[in-house]
């Protein structure tokens, strides 16, 4: 129990101490007008208090990643403590951060045009594309898991096929009326369920003493029921992705930044929800590895669930719970992945409508982008579930990694402190770059082969951006010798 507690207290610190640091190097100038107030249009650019906003983000990013990615992720030990705090702090936190203040600085701007900026053209519409398909797969993996714990919740009461197209409305509505008329009203609702299934999950599993396992060194080593198939690295690192790190942040951040009435409040909104979002990831993490007795006893249970983690979810919930603490719980677990699937979908509209150039203001062109939209995400929703989620891990981790390229790219021409996203930028290559070679929905492949393809990217980024920084060096030096 002392690593659970000493990682959430790392989390805290990481905010308080590490948060501030950025807030230096991004130079936030309090007085600047912000878009909400420069270019208001009354559907996505509309003023908002910050702690609607926070809310409204710690709901975007959250989704089913930190309960479901850290469930599976505690099958492999208590090091998923140790990616979560680490990945929380200077990888997930600098990564929101910074892509939520770059999209502030550039006038609430999608993370796709800000790419091109840093990046060049042929990466902004590498970004824009890959971008959308990500928008609406998320979408769709968010229609058919909240769809799937319902009819669990219901004993299969309505049919899974009523709920599905119940949420389906839902997000057409949220994706197409003004921020405030909806997303605003309906995420206090959400947030108030959320917040008590991680506090009530937490409290009762302290109370009752649950053996939370301890992070030695001896812990660190591979406790999956199959390591030889699911190597520690890079498996978990993908596996707990919203947990420490998530390209889809990236993505709803600009929703924010167009809500925003100060700079400062970015610290608050964009660093802050991550390091929320880690600690309910601890706390899953945590649940996960003692409810059953052990690691060993979890994954005898998903491997018999054949990697259900919602099975877990929902013995923990009610069992700690209780029927009607269980069943606001579960109500929890819903909300997270509906008010991320939402603003997925509205997320994709607004990628859309900046590279068609179409006005949001006018609901004609909202609907002319939306539509097609949505009928690609209902297309999705009949493929396999665990085809579909597994692409999106890997997809929404490589996104990440290009993000935080982004932003070194920026930090680089601003001559500002670039190893603060260099070197997550540099290991997520590594992540990213084995695990699709390994994994059996990609490649396949040894995991040497995979281990040296990676370390070799990643190398070879490093030493690209390393070369673009030496050049800009001697340029200024010479700007100065003249």
């Amino acid at each position: 129990m002392i690593s659970f507690f000493a990682s959430v207290l790392a989390l805290i610190l990481g905010y308080l101490l590490y948060s501030k640091f950025l807030e230096k190097i991004v130079g936030v100038v309090s007085e600047r007008k912000t878009p909400a107030l420069t270019m208001p249009d009354g559907v996505d650019y509309v003023p908002l208090p910050v702690w609607k906003i926070f809310l409204i983000q710690f709901l975007n990013i959250a989704g089913l990643g930190p309960i479901f990615g850290a469930v599976a992720g505690a099958m492999w030990g208590p090091a998923a403590f140790l990616w979560i705090v680490l990945g929380s702090i200077f990888a997930g936190g600098v990564h929101d951060y910074f892509s939520g203040m770059l999209s502030l600085k550039h006038n609430g701007e999608n993370i796709t045009e800000v790419s091109g900026r840093y990046l060049g053209q042929p990466m902004k519409q590498f970004m824009r594309g890959f971008t959308l398909v990500l928008m609406v797969i998320v979408g769709a993996v968010f229609i058919m898991g909240p769809a799937k714990i319902i009819d669990d919740m219901t004993s299969g009461f309505a049919g899974i096929t009523l709920w599905v197209w119940i949420i389906f409305i839902y997000y057409i509505l949220s994706t197409i009326l003004p921020i405030d008329k909806l997303i605003s009203k309906v995420y206090p609702v959400f947030g108030v369920a959320l917040l008590f299934m991680a506090i009530g999950i937490c409290s009762i599993m302290l109370a009752k003493g649950f053996d939370i396992p301890e992070l030695t060194f001896a812990n660190l080593a591979n406790l999956h029921a199959t390591p030889e198939k699911f190597p520690l690295f890079p498996m978990l690192f993908i596996t707990i992705a919203c947990g420490a790190i998530s390209g889809f942040h990236a993505s709803q951040s600009p929703m924010m930044a167009r809500c925003m009435t100060n700079e400062k409040q970015g610290r608050t909104i964009f660093y802050g929800a991550m390091i929320t979002e880690g600690v309910v990831a601890l706390i899953w993490a945590a649940i996960g590895m003692s409810f059953y007795g052990g690691v060993t006893e979890l994954n005898d249970v998903m491997v018999s669930q054949k990697g259900n983690a919602a099975f877990v979810v929902n013995e923990i919930s009610n069992s700690l719970l209780g029927k009607v603490g269980g069943l606001l719980a579960l109500l929890g677990v819903v909300a997270a992945p509906i008010t991320s699937g939402d603003t997925a979908f509205r997320s994709a509209r607004l990628i859309a409508a900046d590279f068609l150039k179409l006005k949001q203001s006018s609901i004609k062109n909202r609907l002319l982008i939306s539509v097609p939209l949505f009928a690609i995400g209902y297309g999705i929703t009949l493929v396999d579930f665990g085809v579909v989620w597994r692409y999106f891990a890997w997809t929404n981790q490589t996104l990440a990694t290009l993000v935080l390229w982004t932003i070194t790219a920026y930090l680089i021409q601003e001559q500002k402190c670039y190893w603060v996203t260099l070197v997550p930028a540099v290991f997520m290559s590594a992540v990213i770059t084995s695990y699709i070679l390994v994994a059996p929905e990609g490649f396949g492949l040894p995991i040497e082969l995979a281990y040296t393809a990676g370390i070799t990217v990643a190398a070879s980024l490093l030493l690209a951006a390393l070369w673009k920084i030496n050049l800009r060096k001697n340029k200024a030096a010479l700007e100065m010798a003249k």
